[in-house]
C-alpha cells in the first residue's frame, strides 16, 4: 500500500474547553453524542483527530464534523468511522486505510492520521 496523505493537529486543552463553554452548540456540532459525552482532553484530542484527518485528505469542501466519529476499539485504541462527506472524499483518494494516533498530556491533545491507499 501507498501513503495517501498524513495529517497532524494539536489542540490547547484549556483553550478548547473554554471555547465550549463560550459557545453554546459548539460540542453538539463537532462531535456525535457518543464523542460528546467524553470529557474535555478528549474532546480536544477528537477535535484534533478530525482536523488532521481533513488535512490528510487534502483539506476539500464540504465535510461534514459528524460525518468522521472516533470511536474506540475493546482494546482502547482509536480509530475512525467514516461516512458521508467524508467517506465520499476518502474514496475518491482511493483510501483503504486509516491510521490513527491520539495523545493528551501537558494540557495539550495530539492526533496524527496516515492514509494508506
Amino acid at each position: 500500500m501507498a501513503v495517501i496523505g498524513i495529517g497532524i493537529d494539536v489542540a490547547d486543552v484549556a483553550r478548547f474547553g473554554a471555547s465550549l463553554e463560550r459557545t453554546p452548540g459548539l460540542r453538539e456540532r463537532l462531535f456525535t453524542p457518543a464523542e460528546a459525552a467524553r470529557a474535555v482532553e478528549s474532546l480536544a484530542a477528537r477535535f484534533a483527530a478530525k482536523e488532521a484527518l481533513a488535512k490528510a485528505l487534502g483539506a476539500p469542501p464540504g465535510l461534514a464534523w459528524h460525518d468522521a466519529e472516533v470511536v474506540s476499539e475493546a482494546s482502547g485504541r482509536p480509530r475512525f468511522e467514516l461516512r458521508g462527506s467524508v467517506a465520499a472524499a476518502a474514496s475518491e483518494l482511493g483510501v483503504e486505510r486509516v491510521h490513527l494516533s491520539l495523545s493528551h498530556d501537558a494540557g495539550v491533545a495530539t492526533a496524527m492520521v496516515v492514509l494508506e491507499g
